[in-house]
Formats: structure tokens, C-alpha cells, sequence
């Protein structure tokens, strides 16, 4: 929400600037096309127990597949991958057979003490020194010795795969990272892991060196070098090698299938404008059945996103039947994969079907139908999470805060806007395969709720008139962005290349 006069004069200025090339059709026609019986109608059929939660490559998934092909058929969008709506590719599933780590006496209990995320296949335990690096700098890498040992990393708002690369280059055993501040923040996250225990982890068939990464959280690395937690942060900045070194035991073991999957997309072309392309995107995936057979319907994760994107793009089909197709063009993209690891939209930017240095923007939806912890006891929860809308341009933000303006008076929640957010949501959905390849994005997020990722994620508590509102305004956005004379530049530089 636009806070002062100077914010309002740039948002007014950089209106006047672009409108004069805007298309004459009146977007509210289209914009109030977007309803909540439909919004419910097919998210009731997405979430539904016949879908068994739309895991990667699974039945559910597959038929989520279908209803949205035949959807955008239905609006006669194109399907761009030679005339087909699926863009398919396969999938490694990896299952580790045996995870074990310990520390001194201690023996961490996998999915609860610590989460597996990274590689490895070895027949025998390794025993092996643990030491603390702290922060992800060249200076602290220079004064600790981390050839054959498993590295202690704080990587807190710090770059991680890139120098978790670097630290394996040194020839580390293996790292134990800390990426976020909380217990409550990493118990979600091995709860998520712990429901998916059993299942083969998902994700291209790329070379590895076979090198394991133990995520902890903060109080856990604290537990296993024996430091509190203060002094384990303060060591971290520039002082690792006073930290005491400890005796480590670790195990990891696999065996490897093969996954089916796709994204689904369709477009509309543009007109004088077509070469460029504005990207609409979901993921349609979620996580399936749990361990205990409870089938995560995944209503809110991305259902949400998913039937907004539909009838986003029904609006914007509406449109050109009555003669107002966008200068550019549109793509619409439900990508699979999201919850393994953001796969389908990796797959997506590195097989583009439209050239990356012609993608003006990545406008994604993860999340839009519920009311967080923040907002749920306020007296206004009219409210949307942007995330990442200056991270790249400085007229991207604008944009947006001029269509809430003129057309919703949403409150623009800007909180986790930043690239050290300790939740780290910039770097947690689809839209980040895009901005890593600097293309400008918006990240539209209602924030965690207690049904996050749990069987209780379901369509009876969706806030269909909150997510209207939600979807009419990212549609007014997406209009902007497609009509205007200038794409929005890239100016700032992206910093973070990596999650």
C-alpha cells in the first residue's frame, strides 16, 4: 500500500509515462470475470480426494494434467510445445536406503535432529573430524582445514550452493548447514520431510560428486559443538577456527528409478509486441499421501494458485475473442515438481520454449487462499505477501502498488521482501528459476497456516472472496505488464544466484 506522497508521485508519473499505448478495452470487464464459483469449481475438483494429492508423476498429478490441457482448450489458448500444452521430461527418484549421522556419543534421528538434502552412496559408516567454517566467506574458508572433514556451515542469509560447492572443491567429506533462524522454522521443515519419508526424492539426473549436506537448525549446530548459541554466531563472522572440533560418524546409501512428469502451459499471442512474453505461473503439484495414508489435498499449496492462473487466463482469452488481445504475449505455466525441489520450473528456464532474454516478467501465485497467523485476529485481512518486486527492476514495485491502487486497495504486505528473510521465501517457489536469470518477478504468497503441507489443507477452508480479490488484482498487473510501451528495466543487480 502506497505510504507517502513521493511513493505515489512515482507510481503516477511512471503511469502517465506508459498509458498512452495501453489497450482501449476496459480490463474491469475482464478482471470481473474471475469469480469465486469458479474459482471454487475447479479447485474442488483439484483438491478432491480423487486427485490423491497430485504428487510428482503420480496418478493425481496426471489427472491434474489433463483437466488443466483441457481447460485451456476449452479457451482456445495455444498449446506452445509444437502444438501440444505438455512439456514433458523424466525425473531421477532417489531412495536412500540408510541415512545415519553422529556426533560424539550423540546419534541424531534423521527427519527430526536433521534433514538430508544432499548426495551421497557409500557401504561403510565414515569417521570423520567436524569443524565449523560459520559464515559462507572466502576469509573464514582460508583459516579452516575442511579437506576430508564434515564441514559445520552457518549459512544464514549467505550465499549456500555456490559455496557449498567451493567447500567440496576443498575436499570436504560432507557439510552440516544451518540455512534458517528458528526451531519452529526447521521442525516444519523435517515434518514436511518426515511425511515424505519412504519416497524416492526427485530431481534431475545431473553428475554429483556424492557428497552428503546435513541440514540442523540453529540450536541443533549450537547442541553439537558444544557452544551456545550466541557464541556459535559471533564465532561464525570471523572467528570459526576457535570453535572446538568434534568426532563425526556418517552413512548414506541408494538406489535409483524413474519419474514421468510435465508442465502444462498455454499462450496467447500478442500483437505488435508478440516477441515478448510476460509468464503467469503456478505449481499444480503437491505431496501426495502421507506415511499414515492421509492424502494431502494441497487446497491452499498451490490449488490456489493453480485455479487462479486458470481464470487469469480466461480473462485474458475473454479479451481477445473481443478483440483486445495483450501487445505481448501471455504463457501461462503450471509447472510440476515445485515441492521436490522447484523442478518443473527449472526445467522450464533451461528448456524455454520462449527465449529467456524475451520474458519480460514472472508473475507467480503460490499460496492465495487462506489468512495467515499475522492477519488472522486483524480487523482488515484484505491483504497479499509481494515478495520480490524490487529485487530486480525499479519499476516493477510501481506497477504493482498503481494497480492496487486503482483497482483492489489490497494491503501489500512487503515483510518478507527481502533476500535475508530468515524464512527464505524468496528463494522457495517458482518464481526464483526466473529471477536467477534476471527476469524481473512477483512472488504473490498468503504466508504459513497450520495446514501447511498437513492432510487438513482443504477446500472447505479456502477464503474464496479474499482469493477473487487476490486474482483480480494479479490480473490488472499481468494487463499492465502486457500492454505498456517499455518492458520494466533490469536495473539492480540480482545478487543471489543461488537458494
Amino acid at each position: 500500500m502506497v505510504k507517502n506522497k513521493y511513493v505515489l508521485g512515482c507510481v503516477i508519473a511512471l503511469f502517465m509515462s506508459f498509458s498512452a499505448s495501453a489497450q482501449l478495452a476496459d480490463p474491469v470487464k475482464y478482471a470481473s470475470t474471475i469469480l469465486v464459483e469458479d474459482l471454487e469449481r475447479h479447485l474442488t475438483y483439484l483438491a478432491s480426494d480423487e486427485l490423491e494429492g497430485r504428487d510428482t508423476g503420480e496418478k493425481g498429478q496426471k489427472l491434474a494434467a489433463e483437466y488443466l490441457r483441457d481447460f485451456y482448450r476449452s479457451l482456445d489458448l495455444k498449446g506452445p510445445v509444437d502444438g501440444d500444452y505438455f512439456q514433458k521430461f523424466k525425473l531421477s527418484s532417489v531412495l536412500w536406503t540408510n541415512v545415519s549421522l553422529q556426533v560424539g556419543r550423540k546419534k541424531l534421528v534423521e527427519n527430526e535432529d536433521f534433514v538430508f538434502i544432499g548426495d551421497g552412496d557409500m557401504r561403510r559408516p565414515s569417521k570423520v573430524d567436524l569443524v565449523f567454517l560459520g559464515l559462507a566467506t572466502d576469509e573464514n574458508l582460508a583459516k579452516v582445514d575442511v579437506n576430508g572433514k564434515l564441514v559445520g556451515l552457518w549459512a544464514i542469509g549467505e550465499r549456500t550452493a555456490s559455496f557449498a560447492d567451493k567447500i567440496m572443491e576443498k575436499g570436504a567429506a560432507g557439510i552440516v548447514v544451518v540455512t534458517m533462524e528458528g526451531q519452529a522454522n526447521f521442525d516444519r521443515l523435517a515434518n514436511r520431510y518426515k511425511s515424505l519419508s519412504g519416497r524416492g526424492r526427485l530431481g534431475f539426473d545431473k553428475p554429483t560428486d556424492q557428497r552428503p549436506i546435513f541440514m540442523v537448525s540453529s540450536d541443533k549446530m549450537s547442541e553439537l559443538f558444544q557452544t551456545p548459541v550466541e557464541e556459535l554466531k559471533e564465532a561464525a563472522k570471523g572467528s570459526p577456527e576457535s570453535v572446538k572440533m568434534q568426532q563425526a560418524t556418517f552413512q548414506v546409501t541408494k538406489k535409483k528409478n524413474w519419474v514421468d512428469t510435465e508442465n502444462v502451459m498455454a499462450y496467447i499471442e500478442g500483437t505488435d509486441k508478440k516477441e515478448e512474453v510476460l509468464v503467469i505461473s503456478s505449481h499444480y503439484d503437491h505431496v501426495g499421501v502421507n506415511s499414515k495414508g492421509e492424502i494431502n489435498n494441497g487446497a491452499d499449496d498451490d490449488g490456489s494458485g493453480t485455479v487462479s492462473v486458470m481464470e487469469i487466463a480466461e480473462a485474458f482469452a475473454l479479451a481477445a475473442k473481443d478483440g483486445f488481445r495483450p501487445r505481448r504475449s501471455v504463457l501461462f505455466l503450471n509447472v510440476t515438481g515445485e515441492e521436490k525441489g522447484l523442478l518443473g520450473s527449472e526445467y522450464y528456464t533451461d528448456n524455454p520454449i520462449f527465449p529467456l532474454e524475451n520474458t519480460i516478467n514472472n508473475l507467480n501465485i503460490d499460496m492465495v487462499g487462506r489468512i495467515d497467523y499475522e492477519y488472522e485476529n486483524q480487523e482488515n485481512q484484505d491483504y497479499i505477501y509481494v515478495i520480490g518486486s524490487e529485487m530486480l527492476s525499479s519499476q516493477l514495485k510501481i506497477i504493482s502498488e498503481y494497480n492496487n491502487i486503482t483497482y483492489s486497495n489490497l494491503i501489500l504486505d512487503y515483510r518478507y521482501d527481502a533476500e535475508d528473510d530468515p524464512n527464505r521465501f524468496y528463494y522457495r517457489s517458482d518464481h526464483y528459476n526466473f529471477a536467477k536469470h534476471n527476469i524481473p518477478v512477483i512472488f504473490y504468497f498468503n504466508g504459513v497456516h497450520d495446514d501447511y503441507h498437513q492432510p487438513t489443507d482443504t477446500v472447505d477452508k479456502i477464503e474464496f472472496e479474499l482469493m477473487e480479490k487476490r486474482a483480480r488484482l494479479i490480473f490488472h498487473t499481468a494487463w499492465d505488464l502486457a500492454n505498456r510501451e517499455h518492458r520494466t528495466p533490469v536495473d539492480r543487480v540480482n545478487t543471489r544466484t543461488d537458494r
